[in-house]
């Protein structure tokens, strides 16, 4: 085989999984399956999507290898393939995020890089103490597939209606999906009006899982 030949079917493969990432809809796709495994019928939900187009997808990105599924009946679940590409996924945000100014533009549109967030390192103590309360406010089934450490899970639907549930004396810290999660937003502004201290989270539990992961091994 010769030099050529071999990069040319080398870098073929390479391509199989920057073509899978080629797509807004497909990273928002790994951005879901970060937050734990999911039916078809439930991704296509979320994005406003039929089902058959968000399947097309998906099978793009199974081909890459990135994501595995499992068929349930009639049903198909979706999980990443495994932590490398959760880390594939955050490093191509990390990368866009400084070379991209429209990324920070968006993020001060929607005020992403208010003061009003705090870090893990900092509240993890409070929390511990009892001083502070973490609140998750994904659904459920992504916090049953996994979360912080001493966090409660308070859909963000649910939040008005349960406020009364929260600890008024203590600070009450947010987080959602990432950095780039509106819900944690939308549960600060809720919890505000009702006279709460709450901040949100920097981040959210695909970073802090990969951190996590990291400090482990």
């Amino acid at each position: 085989m010769s030099h050529r030949d071999f990069k040319d079917r080398l870098y073929a493969e390479f391509a199989r999984v920057g073509t899978a990432l080629s797509s807004d809809r497909r990273l928002e796709l790994l951005d879901l399956l970060a937050q734990g495994p999911r039916y078809v019928d439930a991704l296509a939900s979320e994005m406003e999507m039929s089902v058959a187009n968000v399947s097309q997808h998906l099978q793009v990105l199974r081909a890459a290898r990135l994501v595995e599924a499992e068929r349930e009946g009639t049903r198909v679940r979706y999980r990443l393939a495994d932590e490398s590409v959760l880390r594939l996924w955050l490093d191509l945000r990390s990368v866009a995020e400084g070379r991209l100014a429209e990324v920070g533009e968006l993020r001060r549109e929607y005020a992403l890089d208010s003061n009003d967030t705090v870090s893990y390192g900092e509240i993890e103590p409070m929390v511990q103490a009892g001083d502070a309360v973490l609140i998750d406010v994904r659904p459920q089934i992504e916090f049953d597939s996994g979360h912080l450490p001493g966090a409660l899970n308070l859909p963000v639907e649910d939040v008005g209606r349960r406020a009364g549930e929260l600890p008024r004396q203590k600070r009450i810290v947010a987080y959602c999906r990432g950095a780039y999660c509106l819900f944690a937003d939308e549960a600060i502004a809720l919890l505000r009006a009702r006279g709460f201290d709450a901040v949100r989270l920097a981040e959210g539990w695909p970073e802090w899982s990969v951190r996590a992961s990291e400090a482990a091994s």
